[in-house]
């Protein structure tokens, strides 16, 4: 027991204050770049994203994540890293009004992470079990303590030029000596596999309705067809085919809710040639064709 009082005093103060940000609604960018704040009262329906390289921790409730074929869940004991981008689908588990979700999100920039590495005499990483760019650890004392200083600058905003990055550094530094330290060196080392591999995934992120060419992307990564593929898989859960089709099929779900188009127009915008291919693989991802997943949507906005 009196080992988890330090834990539960510590998330304790940091569920306390992003309680006291969110009072009026999360807020997805904070005055701190990369910080974002989150509640909910009540568990969510399945919501497609695509996570970026960050941390994120559950002060109260748990959230699941579904990964390819993969879940990751994680609350108030535990919080996620993801090394790379990664199309998922996200749902808030365990929230109520009594009790919110009360989360939050940390963007990095591999290059800092990169930097720290070369500025530091880090010790020797832990073996890992996995490459997956995307796992699920352990909160110490140390890293919820650092983040709770982070959150707490937000009282103070003439500070944060000066201690954020401070104290995200030390933030970094927790993660990179912690339980998931070596897969995230692993990424950002320049020119090792996972960092060539993670330059591949974001070219991918950002050309999702071009033709896909694994030939190209493999000689991008420096490896052959069959290790590329090989690597990819391992790192997030999925083939580069599957990766680009969340990508596309989440970009025209947002054209159709958010822009009005209709599904044909969606599906060309984002790559696809046929129409029927798109409605049976959208019809696939998300449980309903499109235009019935989105008036679903429309109508639950609307009942909000």
């Amino acid at each position: 027991m009196k080992v988890n009082e330090p834990h539960h005093a510590s998330i304790e103060e940091l569920k306390e204050s992003i309680a006291y940000f969110t009072e009026q609604g999360e807020v997805e960018e904070t005055a701190i770049e990369g910080l974002g704040l989150f509640r909910r009262e009540g568990a969510s329906e399945p919501i497609t994203g695509v996570y970026e390289p960050s941390l994120c921790i559950v002060a109260q409730g748990a959230k699941r994540v579904h990964l390819g074929e993969e879940f990751f869940v994680y609350d108030a004991q535990h919080h996620l890293i993801t090394s790379v981008q990664l199309p998922t689908v996200v749902q808030v588990i365990e929230a109520s009004p009594a009790k919110p979700y009360l989360g939050l999100r940390l963007k990095f920039n591999l290059r800092e992470v990169a930097q720290l590495m070369v500025d530091s005499d880090l010790p020797p990483a832990r073996p890992q079990q996995s490459s997956r760019g995307m796992a699920v650890g352990k909160n110490t004392v140390e890293l919820l303590d650092a983040m709770k200083r982070l959150v707490n600058l937000l009282h103070e905003p003439q500070d944060i030029p000066i201690l954020g990055p401070t104290i995200q550094r030390e933030i970094i530094y927790r993660l990179l000596t912690g339980e998931l330290g070596g897969r995230l060196r692993q990424i950002a080392s320049s020119g090792s596999q996972g960092h060539q591999l993670a330059k591949v995934i974001e070219w991918l992120s950002e050309h999702f309705t071009q033709p896909l060419r694994i030939d190209e992307l493999a000689q991008k990564s420096g490896m052959s067809t069959s290790t590329f593929h090989h690597h990819f898989r391992n790192v997030t859960a999925m083939s580069p085919l599957q990766f680009q089709k969340q990508l596309r099929l989440r970009e025209a779900r947002r054209l159709m809710l958010m822009e009005r188009q209709d599904a044909a127009t969606a599906s060309f915008r984002v790559g696809y040639e046929s129409p029927s291919q798109f409605s049976r693989e959208y019809s696939r991802l998300f449980g309903s064709p499109p235009m019935r997943d989105i008036a679903n949507l429309q109508q639950m906005a609307e009942a909000s």
